[in-house]
């Protein structure tokens, strides 16, 4: 058991500073205020074996230990968001739900306004999301929030495999959620969206290395951050697979061919969106944007703590009629216009 002497009952939320309580996230976010481990920890009692006290006294887990941070979302998909038996398998990407959270709910200000200031909500809201990955968490979260309906994309067999026993153990999203494999690596729309099929919204969290090295330094660099300096980090990459964390070219050359395909299918999806994750990234993507056509281009600010990201979004709509187009001022996304 990993649980420390008088961990069986965490302080509840409040009595100690804690570090998963972060700054920055959406007002809507359930993970604002941190983590309620009392809560978790009641209602999914495996969560108490991984957690560990803080510097100030709270409850917290070892971020560095992929088991507790799998342990940790399947208790948030659980407790928060109603979802029952989430698993991934090991060595796929674990996605952070605080995050994931946030950038859907600063979509749904995006879409809210076209309709002044009012959240759009249920089935007929289409999402693809690219990538959709083992964990499918884009669509079990806005699905839970808002009722969006979703296509899931991915290049790996095995990770839609593991995507439809997540979505298999809950009735509630039958007929919600489509899962396509995307046959080509180099394609991200073409194949996957089909002749004269819409959608309301893209989302994509890209790729971030432009190679397998790259992605192992990058894995040792946060796991030294995590456990220390002179720490060893594991044989086996513990945050992800390859197709999820490089392709050729690392973030921009993957949203540099998704701008390029965005402009084959312009009225296909009235927001195209992607999470970049590194800002010198900004002005050659918003330089292609331009010289594809896109009318408006929106960089809507994100940040978890001391994180620091942001959700490109554009649109090929004509002026006066591109989503959003009814609204006076930007919603609290906070987004900034191009």
């Amino acid at each position: 058991m990993r649980q420390r002497p008088g961990l069986g009952t965490p302080p509840a939320r409040g009595t100690a500073p804690a570090p998963e309580g972060k700054p920055g996230l959406h007002p809507r976010n359930r993970h604002r205020l941190g983590y309620d481990f009392p809560a978790l920890v009641k209602a999914c009692p495996w969560l108490g074996g991984f957690l560990k006290v803080n510097p100030s006294g709270g409850a917290t887990i070892d971020f560095a230990d992929p088991e507790a941070v799998r342990a940790l979302n399947r208790a948030l998909l659980e407790v928060d968001y109603g979802v029952p038996g989430w698993a991934i398998p090991p060595g796929y990407l674990c996605p952070p739900v605080p995050g994931r959270a946030d950038y859907l709910h600063h979509l749904a200000d995006l879409l809210a306004e076209a309709q002044r200031g009012q959240i759009p909500r249920g089935s007929g809201i289409r999402v693809l999301d690219i990538g959709v990955g083992a964990n499918v968490v884009y669509p079990l979260l806005g699905h839970r929030e808002y009722g969006w309906t979703f296509v899931g994309s991915d290049t790996d067999p095995r990770a839609l495999e593991a995507a439809r026993r997540n979505l298999g153990g809950d009735p509630r999203l039958a007929g919600a959620v489509e899962l396509r494999l995307q046959a080509r690596a180099d394609r991200i729309f073409e194949g996957v969206v089909r002749p004269g099929e819409t959608f309301d919204l893209s989302l994509c969290n890209p790729p971030f290395h432009g190679s397998a090295a790259e992605a192992r330094a990058g894995s040792q660099r946060k796991w030294r951050n995590l456990k220390g300096a002179r720490a060893q980090a594991p044989v086996l990459n513990f945050g992800g697979q390859g197709g999820e964390l490089w392709c050729p070219g690392g973030e921009a050359g993957f949203l540099g061919r998704m701008i390029a395909e965005s402009a084959r299918i312009p009225e296909a999806i009235g927001w195209f969106t992607s999470l970049v994750s590194k800002s010198a990234n900004l002005p050659p993507l918003r330089r292609a944007l331009r010289q594809a056509g896109a009318t408006e281009i929106r960089v809507i600010p994100m940040a978890q703590g001391q994180k620091q990201s942001r959700i490109l979004a554009w649109t090929f709509r004509p002026r006066g009629t591109e989503p959003g187009s009814a609204a006076t001022t930007p919603g609290p996304a906070r987004s900034r216009r191009s």
